[in-house]
C-alpha cells in the first residue's frame, strides 16, 4: 500500500470516519459556502476534506498540493467534479480573487513559513478562508504531540486558540472566529457521547478551525 493509500485509509476505519465526519461538519458550519461558489482547497494531500466538501458545493472545488503521488491518488478517487494540481502554498499558482473560498485542513502545521501560506490563501479567495489546525491544549497533543510528535503527527506544529486567532488576524483577515472539534479522540461510545455535549467555543479540541472573511 502507498503511502498515500495507507493515509487515505485511515479515514474508512471507525474511529477514522467519526474525526472525519466531526472536522467536515465543523467546516461547512463554519465555511458557510453559498450556491455556486468556488473552493480552493491548500495541501490536500489525499483530497479527503477536498472530496468532502465538493460533495456539498455545487461550485467548482480545487484542490492543491505540492506531492505528485497524493494528487495522482486525489485524482483518481475524485467523486463530484472536482479537480487537482499540483502547486505550493507559499506560491499558490491562482490569479487573486480567483475563487470564493480557500481552505487549509491541518497542511498549515507542516508547512514552514505558515504565515506565507495564509497570505497566499487570503490573496486568491474573495470572501472567505478557513484553516484548520492542531490544539496544543488537547488530550489529542497530549498522546501524540508531546516530544515532537508521533506517527502521523511527527515534526507537526501545534497551535492554542489565541495564536490561531493571531494568524489569521495578521493575514489581514476579519471577523476571525476560532471552534473546534475532536475534544475526546479515543473515539470510543463514551467519548462520542461526551464530543456531543461539548460547545464547539470550548478551544479544548484536538482540531482547531479558524475561519475569518477577506477584507
Amino acid at each position: 500500500m502507498s503511502g498515500a493509500s495507507q493515509y487515505d485509509a485511515w479515514y474508512e476505519t471507525e474511529r477514522g470516519r467519526w474525526i472525519g465526519g466531526l472536522e467536515t461538519a465543523l467546516i461547512l458550519r463554519m465555511l458557510h459556502p453559498r450556491p455556486a461558489e468556488s473552493l480552493l482547497d491548500v495541501g490536500c494531500g489525499t483530497g479527503y476534506f477536498t472530496r468532502k466538501l465538493a460533495a456539498e458545493m455545487s461550485g467548482p472545488v480545487v484542490g492543491l498540493d505540492p506531492d505528485e503521488e497524493r494528487i495522482a491518488f486525489a485524482r483518481r478517487r475524485a467523486c463530484c467534479g472536482e479537480t487537482y494540481q499540483t502547486g505550493s502554498a507559499l506560491d499558490i499558482p491562482f490569479a487573486s480573487k480567483s475563487m470564493d473560498l480557500a481552505m487549509s485542513i491541518t497542511a498549515l502545521c507542516f508547512i514552514s513559513g505558515e504565515d506565507g501560506a495564509v497570505s497566499e490563501m487570503v490573496r486568491v479567495a474573495r470572501r472567505r478562508v478557513a484553516m484548520g489546525l492542531l490544539g496544543s491544549h488537547s488530550l489529542l497533543f497530549a498522546e501524540k504531540g508531546r516530544g515532537g510528535g508521533r506517527g502521523a503527527y511527527h515534526g507537526a506544529r501545534w497551535h492554542t486558540a489565541r495564536a490561531a486567532r493571531e494568524l489569521a488576524i495578521g493575514a489581514g483577515l476579519r471577523n476571525v472566529a476560532v471552534r473546534s472539534a475532536v475534544f475526546f479522540p479515543s473515539g470510543s461510545a463514551l467519548a462520542r457521547r461526551a464530543e456531543r455535549i461539548v460547545p464547539e467555543r470550548t478551544p479544548f479540541g484536538g482540531f482547531l478551525l479558524v475561519t475569518g472573511d477577506v477584507r
